[in-house]
């Protein structure tokens, strides 16, 4: 979800929260956790908190979970953890108030932290915390760009209109498969395709009045009460006022809509990079020039030189047979070697970039491998793709001995074999035949056979 302002709500913000939870949790081991309980100590231990999270995030900020993209503004998780851990500076009431649910928890419990087993209930503290501060501070931001009100809880209700728009739209996508709950949705029976179906194309699209219907029908078909129906009183209100939901969606939809370009910058970017480069190249000539006549080097008269033949070297038509072979180019230099290395470097991450995977995804995960692996040995010869695609098909899509920057930070799983076979620049047929044929050679080799 966008809104003017705001840089917390949208599909980074579960890896910030899973990164300042990691983080977190190691800062604690470095900190004296009983002095939570004694509100004197709050703010130094705060100063000391912060200064042992941001020396783990930059410490870990080359993984591929730091490196996602955070947002649709540029942000990485990495720098949007960092932020928002020193606006916990500014704001000190979110850490007084996690000081407290931890003293709660100690007079239920004791000193839980020191129990590795409790880790869970810690780092769902620290979720609850950094969950309050980001809305405070994108409300904050919100007020700052649009010079309207705003508070943390109209932010989590424009997050929860989003997530019920999300929810009809699956709905929608499958509506054969959910044809009750969609006729519920729309208040109708279903004869055949509804029509809006088609017509919603994003959440501006979305009534307010379905919202409504949404959340009614939940209980029935989903097992519990929808946000709207629940005994909450948090979003009560709403489910009589469906003038104020379709103005919240029509924001969401209306700023999607006006900085939608920031998804299609590929081409001014691309145009960018060109012109960098063309720049990069001018500056090295006039230096080149410059150094020459620095020197007493005379200047050749500025001239347009005719363009080289492409395939032929000056005497190659005079040449044949094994004449010709001597003129052959020589073996390439180092710098040839850097500047393929640099370009295929380039190519990877923009492929990886093209499948909402970090930019050096493949590089990360090559060296996260063990070198002296049973495993790596027996599959030398394969592709990376082909070895994590053959590591999901015998361990599965999420297992605790792969390496975090094997996993898609979206997911927190290896990547889809969709993924892997487009990095592969190999179709899923081929992808699927040749690690099959991988796992054969492990098999082979464990009974003595390869």
């Amino acid at each position: 979800m966008r809104l003017p302002g705001t840089r917390y709500q949208e599909h980074g913000w579960e890896q910030v929260r899973k990164l300042l939870g990691h983080c977190s949790l190691q800062a604690f081991r470095q900190l004296e956790m009983h002095q939570l309980l004694d509100p004197g100590q709050h703010a130094p231990l705060l100063d000391s908190y912060t200064d042992a999270v941001a020396a783990a995030l930059r410490a870990g900020a080359r993984s591929a979970r730091a490196e996602a993209e955070g947002n649709s503004y540029g942000d990485s998780v990495y720098e949007l953890s960092l932020s928002l851990l020193f606006e916990l500076q500014a704001q000190p009431s979110f850490w007084l108030a996690f000081a407290a649910a931890v003293a709660a928890e100690h007079a239920r419990s004791g000193a839980f932290w020191l129990d590795a087993a409790a880790e869970g209930v810690m780092r769902k503290k620290v979720n609850d915390m950094y969950a309050g501060l980001r809305d405070k501070v994108d409300a904050d931001s919100y007020i700052a760009t649009t010079g309207r009100d705003c508070s943390p809880n109209k932010i989590y209700t424009y997050r929860m209109l989003d997530t019920a728009y999300r929810e009809i739209a699956s709905l929608f996508a499958d509506w054969r498969q959910h044809a009750g709950q969609v006729g519920a949705i729309l208040g109708r029976p279903l004869d055949g395709s509804p029509i809006e179906v088609r017509q919603m194309k994003s959440i501006g699209g979305c009534k307010a009045e379905w919202i409504i219907r949404w959340s009614e029908s939940q209980e029935r078909y989903a097992g519990s009460p929808g946000p709207l129906h629940t005994r909450s009183k948090r979003f009560a209100s709403l489910k009589n006022s469906p003038d104020k939901i379709a103005a919240m969606l029509a924001e969401i939809g209306d700023y999607e809509e006006l900085s939608a370009n920031l998804d299609r910058a590929d081409d001014w970017q691309g145009d960018a990079g060109e012109a960098a480069l063309w720049l990069e190249d001018y500056w090295r000539v006039i230096g080149e020039s410059e150094q020459q006549e620095a020197h007493g080097g005379l200047q050749d008269e500025d001239r347009i030189l005719p363009e080289p033949a492409a395939d032929e070297a000056p005497g190659d038509a005079e040449q044949e047979g094994e004449g010709a072979a001597a003129t052959a180019s020589p073996e390439p230099d180092a710098r040839d070697l850097a500047h393929d290395l640099a370009h295929d470097l380039a190519a990877e991450q923009a492929l990886a970039g093209a499948l909402s995977l970090p930019p050096r995804y493949l590089e990360l995960a090559r060296s996260a491998q063990e070198s002296g692996s049973w495993a790596l040995r027996i599959l030398a010869a394969e592709s990376l793709p082909i070895r994590l695609a053959v590591y999901q098909k015998l361990l599965g899509v999420a297992d605790d001995t792969y390496p975090d920057a094997w996993l898609d930070p979206a997911t927190g799983e290896l990547p889809t074999l969709q993924q892997l076979a487009a990095l592969d620049r190999i179709s899923m047929p081929t992808l699927r035949k040749r690690r099959n044929e991988a796992i054969d050679k492990l098999y082979a080799a464990n009974t003595g056979k390869g």
